[in-house]
C-alpha cells in the first residue's frame, strides 16, 4: 500500500479538508485548518506532500515524526494544523483498511458514550437565557458561552456586571445543576480576569476557559488562587512540548487540545496521557467540522480523563454550511440527553460527502475573523 494522491478542499463556512488516496483504492479524511488562515494550512500540506507520495500510509508514527523533525523549524499554529490534517487522514485510512473503528486500534474504548455540550450566544452573547433553556430542553446537560465583548487591561465594571447578568440569567432558566462554561476567549487580561473569576463563583460554573491567553500562561496559577472555578486552556497550543510547559506551571484543571491543530490524533493521545499523570481532565477543543469531531470522539473514546466533548453544531461562525452538510451517516452524530454515541464506522467513523465538498470547493471561502477595537482605537482581543 502506498500513498498515491492527496487532495485539499476548501469548504465553507470557514474549513479545510483533507483526503489521502493509495494505490489500492483506500482514502482516508482529514481536517487541516487554522480557522482564518485555512489557505495557508492548504499550502503548508501541500509542502509535505513530498514526503508522503510513494510512503506507506499505515506507518503513522513515522510519517508524523519524519513531518514533525525532518523540518529545521518546527511547531506553530500552521505547521501543526497541517500535520493534524494528515494525521487525521492516516488514521482513517488505517481503520478503513483493518475495518474497525480508530479507537478500536488505540486499545479500544473505555466508554460507551462521550457527553457533550452546546455553543449559545454567539461574539456578543445576549439572551442566553432563553437560548440555554431550548438547550436544555432539546437534551443538553451543559452549554458555553463567550463571556464578555472586549475588555481594556483595566476596564469599568459595567461590563463585568454584564457578564454576571448572562451567566445568571443561565442559572435561573436552567437551574442550580446545569452546566455552564464561560469562555474568556483570551478577550480578558489577568487585572480584570481575576476580578470576574472571583465574581463568577457563586454560579458554579462548570469551568472558566482561557481566562487569559496561553502566552500569558504563568498566570492561570494566580487566577486559580483567586476563585473556586475550574480553569480550562490550550486551544492555542500546539505540541506536547507547549503542554509540558503548561502543566509544570500548574493552574489548569482541563486541557482543550485541538485535533486539527496539535498535531492530530497521534500527538493529542499523548498530551491526554499527560494531562492524566497531572490529574488534569481532557475537553478536546473542536468548534469545527465533522471530521475533526470524529476524530475527537476517537480520542475521547480511549481516554480516561476524557470528561466533555465541544461541538459546532448551531455555533455562530457556521454560516453557510454546517456540521452534518458534509456528512452522509447522520445518524451517528446524533444526540441524546447531551451524549453521542461513539463512530461506530471504521476508521474515523464519518461517511464524508464528498460531492458537496467538490462542490464547495470550486469556490473557495476566505473566512477571517473580525478586528475589534476599543474606545480609544487600539486594537482589542477578539
Amino acid at each position: 500500500m502506498k500513498v498515491k494522491a492527496i487532495h485539499t478542499y476548501l469548504v465553507r463556512p470557514r474549513w479545510c479538508f483533507l483526503e489521502i488516496e493509495t494505490d489500492d483504492g483506500y482514502s482516508g479524511w482529514g481536517e487541516p485548518v487554522l480557522e482564518g488562515h485555512a489557505g495557508t494550512v492548504r499550502a503548508c500540506v501541500e509542502e509535505m506532500k513530498e514526503y508522503l507520495l510513494g510512503a506507506d500510509p499505515r506507518r503513522i508514527e513515522d510519517i508524523w515524526t519524519t513531518l514533525y523533525r525532518a523540518g529545521f523549524y518546527r511547531g506553530g499554529g500552521v505547521m501543526m494544523s497541517a500535520i493534524a490534517g494528515i494525521d487525521q487522514a492516516l488514521w482513517d485510512l488505517k481503520g478503513k483498511y483493518l475495518n474497525v473503528p480508530v479507537y478500536e486500534l488505540m486499545g479500544g474504548a473505555c466508554r460507551d458514550r462521550m457527553k457533550v455540550y452546546s455553543w449559545i450566544g454567539g461574539d456578543r452573547p445576549s439572551d442566553v437565557g432563553e437560548e440555554a433553556r431550548k438547550k436544555k430542553e432539546a437534551g443538553f446537560q451543559a452549554v458555553k458561552m463567550n463571556g464578555t465583548e472586549e475588555l481594556q487591561y483595566i476596564d469599568s465594571y459595567e461590563k463585568v456586571d454584564a457578564v454576571l447578568e448572562r451567566v445568571a440569567a443561565i442559572r435561573e432558566s436552567c437551574g442550580k445543576h446545569f452546566g455552564i462554561a464561560v469562555d474568556f476567549h483570551g478577550r480578558v487580561h489577568k487585572p480584570m480576569a481575576k476580578v470576574l473569576a472571583k465574581k463568577l463563583e457563586e454560579f458554579d460554573p462548570m469551568f472558566l476557559e482561557e481566562p487569559v491567553l496561553c502566552e500569558n500562561m504563568e498566570c492561570f496559577s494566580e487566577i486559580a488562587r483567586a476563585c473556586n472555578i475550574p480553569i480550562a486552556a490550550g486551544e492555542r497550543l500546539y505540541t506536547k512540548w507547549d503542554f509540558k510547559r503548561l502543566f509544570r506551571l500548574g493552574g489548569v484543571d482541563i486541557v482543550q487540545p485541538d485535533l486539527s491543530h496539535a498535531g492530530g490524533l497521534t500527538e493529542v493521545k499523548k498530551i491526554a496521557s499527560m494531562a492524566e499523570a497531572y490529574d488534569v481532565a481532557l475537553a478536546p477543543h473542536c468548534p469545527l467540522g465533522p471530521i475533526a469531531l470524529s476524530a475527537c470522539l476517537n480520542i475521547d473514546a480511549t481516554c480516561y480523563n476524557a470528561v466533555i466533548q465541544e461541538q459546532s453544531m448551531g455555533i455562530h461562525y457556521n454560516v453557510g454550511r454546517s456540521v452534518l452538510d458534509y456528512v452522509m451517516n447522520r445518524e451517528d452524530f446524533a444526540f441524546t440527553d447531551g451524549y453521542v454515541q461513539l463512530p461506530a464506522g471504521p476508521g474515523l467513523g464519518v461517511e464524508v460527502n464528498k460531492e458537496l465538498v467538490l462542490e464547495e470547493n470550486k469556490n473557495p471561502h476566505a473566512w477571517r475573523n473580525p478586528v475589534w477595537r476599543h474606545g480609544d482605537g487600539s486594537v482589542a482581543e477578539w
